[in-house]
């Protein structure tokens, strides 16, 4: 079975904690803890297998072992396509990528085929390594850009926490048909399903928090270029929101006016910056904008820096 192995030399403020405790200060779930437990090797001390009701000393050297892909979790659905990954980072717990266009994160009933889904297992079954999908954000079809995913599910399980508790950092640009009443300020504002409508979200006073921070970079000929920052991360969060202040992102066929010659809306998710789940290192990574997104700017007569300040 393929297996993260991490090691940790225990230092003198760990020592007399219980191994369960020591890992549950490093983000390890219950979930992880059980698997952990089951595999022989899965916790040891030296080359001896521990309890995690272990008492720690100074110089212990710990070692685990998270299993890659978990056997309960079903990643059948998921078909390997051949189709080239743009990587902006990997290392042995996460994989940073510079999703295209046009291209879906997950399969659907209606869709088995081509998604980044089936391109990550693509690659991962060349590098003959156990795969379990695991992005720790989502984007849309249509959106462009940097994503997330974990490669182990303690590394998932940890950056989905930070998530939840707005430690990464998302940052968007968005192309807008129209201006926006301020040049930076806050959307606060719930979001719900669209009655009638299977794709279709709505501000709506029933719905769950949204809020969404933005600053314009720059105006003319009736379209604005708007960075983007999330506090949360509702379907279609953005695209709602910029809609809703009576500048819907260009070319949004569901929030705004379908533009063929663009051929998809005109959001990238440009820069990510969160914390490394295992060595708490900071790692930040900036996604350049597209050159169909860079012309459409040029026709609009917008100046763009890509060195933008938010």
């Amino acid at each position: 079975m393929d297996y993260r192995k991490i090691v940790y030399e225990i230092e003198e403020q760990d020592a007399g904690r219980t191994v369960l405790s020591f890992l549950k200060s490093r983000g390890f779930s219950a979930r992880v803890l059980g698997g952990m437990k089951r595999n022989p090797y899965g916790i040891t001390i030296g080359r001896k297998r521990v309890t995690v009701q272990k008492q720690l000393k100074k110089g212990d050297i710990l070692t685990v072992r998270v299993a890659n892909r978990e056997s309960q979790v079903d990643n059948e659905h998921i078909i390997p396509v051949d189709i080239p990954l743009t990587i902006l980072y990997e290392d042995e717990d996460v994989l940073v990528l510079d999703k295209p266009p046009h291209l879906a994160v997950h399969p659907t009933l209606g869709n088995r085929g081509a998604t980044l889904a089936g391109a990550v297992a693509f690659y991962m079954k060349q590098q003959k390594r156990e795969f379990v999908f695991r992005p720790v954000h989502r984007l849309d079809k249509d959106t462009s850009g940097a994503i997330l995913l974990g490669k182990n599910a303690h590394s998932a399980g940890v950056l989905g926490e930070d998530l939840k508790k707005k430690k990464i950092e998302r940052t968007y640009l968005a192309i807008l048909d129209g201006t926006l009443p301020e040049k930076s300020g806050t959307v606060d504002a719930p979001i719900a399903r669209r009655p009638g409508s299977v794709l279709g979200r709505e501000v709506n006073s029933k719905g769950e928090s949204a809020v969404t921070h933005y600053k314009v970079l720059a105006e003319k000929n009736g379209c604005s270029l708007v960075a983007l920052k999330l506090d949360t991360g509702r379907t279609h969060q953005i695209r709602v929101h910029m809609s809703y202040l009576g500048a819907p992102v260009a070319g949004d066929f569901l929030y705004g006016t379908e533009d063929p010659a663009l051929g998809r809306h005109a959001l990238h998710s440009a820069s990510l910056k969160f914390t490394q789940p295992v060595t708490g290192n900071e790692l930040y990574f900036t996604c350049p904008l597209p050159e169909q997104l860079k012309d459409y700017l040029r026709e609009k007569e917008i100046e763009f820096d890509e060195a933008f300040d938010f």
